[in-house]
C-alpha cells in the first residue's frame, strides 16, 4: 500500500512543479558548416511551455490515487 501512497503523492509533487514552473528552455549546439578542420557552430535556445491544466490535472490525479488508497486500505 506504501506504493500508492507514494505514486500520489509524487503526482501532487509534479503538479506543484508544473504550476510552479510553467515553462523551461534548454540550449542546443548545431554544425552549421565543416571545412575540412574549420567547423562553425551555433547555439540555439528552445523553450517549452508547459499548460497550467496539465498541472491541475496531476493534483487532482493525486488527490484521487490518495483517496482511493485510503479507502481500499485493509490494513
Amino acid at each position: 500500500m506504501k506504493a500508492i501512497y507514494i505514486s500520489g503523492i509524487a503526482l501532487i509533487v509534479m503538479g506543484a512543479a508544473v504550476l510552479a514552473f510553467d515553462h523551461y528552455s534548454y540550449t542546443t549546439t548545431d554544425k552549421i558548416l565543416q571545412i575540412g578542420p574549420l567547423t562553425a557552430t551555433a547555439q540555439q535556445t528552445h523553450t517549452v511551455s508547459l499548460p497550467p491544466i496539465l498541472g491541475w490535472l496531476l493534483i487532482g490525479g493525486g488527490a484521487c490515487v490518495l483517496a482511493f488508497g485510503a479507502l481500499t486500505n485493509k490494513d
